[in-house]
């Protein structure tokens, strides 16, 4: 990663928890990095992240035949509203994992990831909120972070930098996402644990569940 884009990156994260304007060079005549989700379908903020992950705004019933193009096999919601909507085929699961940027924590980070690894296993997996940009935007970035093995830099040039949305809207999840500790996430992730902490509202529960049990 050179040193411009990485200069960029921090200055975007620092811009967004501020809530400030940032006007940086016009990165467009530049290269797109392979390595960055590389674009599909520009109408929906469609994005292909690996062979088996894609990233999204809010779909239609237009989108159902490219989805089953690209033998996407799940549809992960991070939306309150249920995707029944426009979406009816057989072939293609639907989950709804709701939550908001300005109140992610750990249990929210690992249920995602899990549950994306898990539809993955049966095939191609599109994951959307309703623009595509900010709670799309934080589960990919970490994604990139605690499964792929991305630093937080590379994740935070690609999600303020990728040209998926308007990056001063990505403060709370720059927050989260400076703040969190991926070696914890990977031990909790590969632990089954719900959370990192046992006093987690998830970890509590499952404690409790587990003592009525015994």
């Amino acid at each position: 990663m050179s040193l411009l884009r990485c200069t960029q990156a921090i200055c975007l994260s620092l811009a967004a928890l501020l809530n400030l304007p940032l006007a940086l060079a016009d990165d467009s005549a530049l290269p797109r990095p392979e390595e960055w989700a590389q674009s599909v379908e520009v109408q929906y903020n469609l994005f292909k992240m690996s062979p088996t992950l894609y990233r999204s705004a809010l779909p239609d019933r237009g989108a159902v035949p490219l989805l089953e193009k690209l033998k996407v096999g799940t549809v992960i919601s991070f939306l309150p509203e249920s995707d029944s909507s426009w979406l009816s085929t057989p072939g293609i699961a639907q989950i709804q994992l709701p939550y908001r940027t300005n109140h992610v924590d750990d249990a929210d980070v690992l249920n995602a990831l899990r549950t994306i690894q898990t539809a993955e296993a049966k095939g191609p997996v599109l994951m959307h909120c309703k623009h595509g940009s900010d709670r799309t935007g934080l589960m990919a970035a970490m994604y990139r972070v605690v499964l792929q093995g991305w630093s937080k830099e590379d994740a935070l040039n690609e999600m303020t930098q990728g040209g998926f949305g308007d990056s001063t809207h990505f403060k709370d999840s720059v927050r989260y996402m400076m703040q969190a500790d991926v070696d914890k996430l990977r031990t909790a992730l590969a632990n089954g644990d719900c959370s990192t902490s046992p006093f987690a509202s998830c970890s509590m529960k499952n404690w409790f569940k587990s003592a009525h049990v015994e």
